[in-house]
């Protein structure tokens, strides 16, 4: 079932120093990103059809399955670290990560770029297709009888045993630089925008909603909307699977925390168990509203998007890349969240922007859905 709070704690002033997040002021990121071979802007793609539908004013889709030609916004994240880590250290010969998927693809695709090995844990639930793309950058991929948790403590260990350099796009103590550096490559989704939505001043959207897993990309979009206006920003909502609610449940605890829900759940790409110890200081200070939403918002929400209404543009996004929009379904239908929408001002007037992404990852499950 869905469940919310809104969040006491969040500010207009901007989040705390935090040592590691030096990386996000850094003046190449986008820059690096622009030098990558086949680099484009992902489109912002209106939806002027659905935001009638759903009642509110309007609703624009960056639509990061396009990004790289990976299906998925991870490589954003993965190709910045990768760059900065060999920058520090050019004789690294193999990166290592734990995955759902995407963000090993993007380690994967990202190390062969730079011809170096990489070696990828998945949990033993990962469907055939994400190992597929992922062995298709030239990767190792192991797969661990656990779930995602149990998959990064097993990356941490072989990453140790045989001196690989693990890139892990989550937090914990002792191991904080690198999945800033993921997070503050991800920006670049946020930058690209400066010249539409994202002018300076005051933002051209009024709410935000945000997926997430352990809560980086949350984070980086927190931080972005925080240092460009500060108490001007746009309100930010942050989804999760109702089944992998680690973020909302940190917000209720006021700390960094682990779900104790089922984990079962078709976005795999959120499906992860413990906030970001990176992450969580950003969000607490950014997120105005954490929601956590059914599976069926999942689908419904990649249905409306393949299905375009009244003439919008198609959309093919995957259960974790359509949870922004499920979350925004979701509010608009379900009485339940009435407080929610009126504590982040969400009315027929409001200027809606969501991520999608990633794409069909799993394509069999896709059309599956869609078609449904």
């Amino acid at each position: 079932m869905t469940d919310y709070m809104l969040n006491p704690a969040a500010g207009g002033e901007r989040p705390a120093a935090i040592p590691e997040h030096r990386h996000f002021t850094n003046s190449d990121i986008a820059g690096f990103h622009r030098s990558i071979s086949g680099y484009r802007e992902t489109p912002l793609v209106p939806l002027p059809g659905l935001a009638e539908k759903l009642g509110v004013g309007e609703i624009m889709c960056k639509d990061e399955s396009m990004r790289f030609g990976l299906n998925a916004f991870k490589g954003l994240g993965a190709s910045y670290a990768i760059h900065r880590l060999l920058m520090e250290d050019d004789k690294i010969s193999t990166f290592c990560t734990a995955t759902d998927g995407n963000h090993g693809r993007a380690v994967a695709w990202a190390s062969s770029r730079f011809n170096r090995k990489a070696v990828v844990f998945v949990p033993g639930h990962t469907v055939d297709a994400r190992i597929r793309n992922i062995k298709g950058h030239g990767a190792e991929v192991i797969r661990v009888n656990g779930d995602y948790d149990e998959t990064v403590s097993t990356a941490r260990e072989q990453a140790d045993m045989n001196g690989w350099r693990l890139v892990q796009d989550t937090a914990w103590p002792g191991y904080t630089d690198i999945p800033s550096m993921i997070m503050a490559g991800y920006l670049t989704a946020f930058t690209e925008s400066e010249e539409s939505i994202h002018p300076a001043g005051l933002p051209g959207i009024d709410i935000v909603f945000l997926q997430a897993g352990v809560g980086s990309f949350a984070a980086s979009a927190a931080w972005y909307y925080l240092n460009r206006y500060g108490k001007n920003r746009p309100r930010l909502v942050c989804v999760e699977p109702s089944e992998s609610d680690c973020l909302l449940r940190s917000c209720r605890q006021g700390a960094p925390s682990t779900t104790r829900k089922s984990q079962k759940t078709i976005m795999a790409g959120l499906n992860c168990g413990t906030a970001s110890l990176t992450a969580w200081p950003v969000l607490e200070r950014g997120i105005d509203l954490f929601l956590s939403i059914d599976d069926r918002y999942a689908e419904n929400a990649m249905r409306s998007l393949y299905h375009p209404a009244n003439g919008d543009t198609r959309i093919i996004s995957g259960e974790s890349g359509a949870a922004g929009m499920a979350a925004l379904i979701a509010m608009t239908q379900e009485p339940g969240l009435a407080e929610a929408g009126k504590g982040i001002g969400l009315d027929h007037n409001s200027r809606i922007m969501v991520f999608n992404t990633e794409g069909d990852t799993d394509p069999d499950a896709f059309r599956s859905i869609v078609s449904g």
